[in-house]
């Protein structure tokens, strides 16, 4: 049996709850069509979390891999392109390290291009009226250093991997004013559709 892993953070920046291990955390040992799905959670800290998917990439040999983060203040579901080399945090990750203007692998690629068919799912997505977007920055946080990680670790295999943006879910933003949310059913019917995309 072929299978996907899907990563998501832990809660970070005082928030209580992360919308992307909220989401994927509900498909774990779900099956679409000849791929089980593998949840796992990566910790918001640099470096470390990559150590943690290696070891979940170790131990689940997976075909696929699709890593998720919470985007604060987007309003789609936000299907990154590129994931630069580089780290340069805004705020202190979980471990209070906030590395600023530095490479991720000394001699590294530039960057790197996700593997996934985002165009196929993005379309697929906004038929089902849902909102979505391709970006082509991830940012320099935690996010784009284990999109980054990912596709280094998965370059010259047949391992498809990729990293997606979600925004706040709704109960994030009970006390903030202005600020676009999902509901938890909306984004697990995206990522149903995600899903079905890629095994099909």
């Amino acid at each position: 049996m072929k299978q996907i892993l899907l990563t998501g953070f832990e809660p970070f920046a005082n928030e209580t709850i992360n919308p992307s291990w909220e989401l994927v955390k509900t498909f774990n040992n779900e099956k679409f069509g000849e791929y089980w799905v593998i949840s796992r959670k990566l910790p918001t800290v640099f470096y470390d979390s990559i150590d943690t998917l290696k070891q979940y990439i170790n131990e689940n040999n997976p075909d696929i891999i699709i890593c998720f983060g919470q985007a604060e203040g987007s309003n789609t579901i936000t299907l990154e392109k590129v994931a630069i080399n580089y780290n340069d945090a805004r705020i202190p990750d979980n471990k209070n390290q906030q590395p600023i203007d530095e490479c991720i692998l000394e001699n590294g690629k530039v960057a790197y291009f996700s593997t996934l068919p985002l165009k196929k799912i993005k379309t697929n997505l906004e038929l089902n009226q849902i909102p979505c977007s391709i970006s082509l920055s991830a940012g320099a946080y935690v996010c784009n250093h284990v999109f980054y990680n990912l596709m280094n670790l998965t370059e010259n295999t047949n391992i498809l991997g990729g990293f997606i943006h979600i925004p706040y879910i709704n109960e994030q933003v009970k006390d903030k004013q202005d600020v676009f949310s999902l509901d938890i059913q909306t984004l697990k019917n995206a990522l149903t559709i995600i899903l079905h995309t890629l095994s099909n």
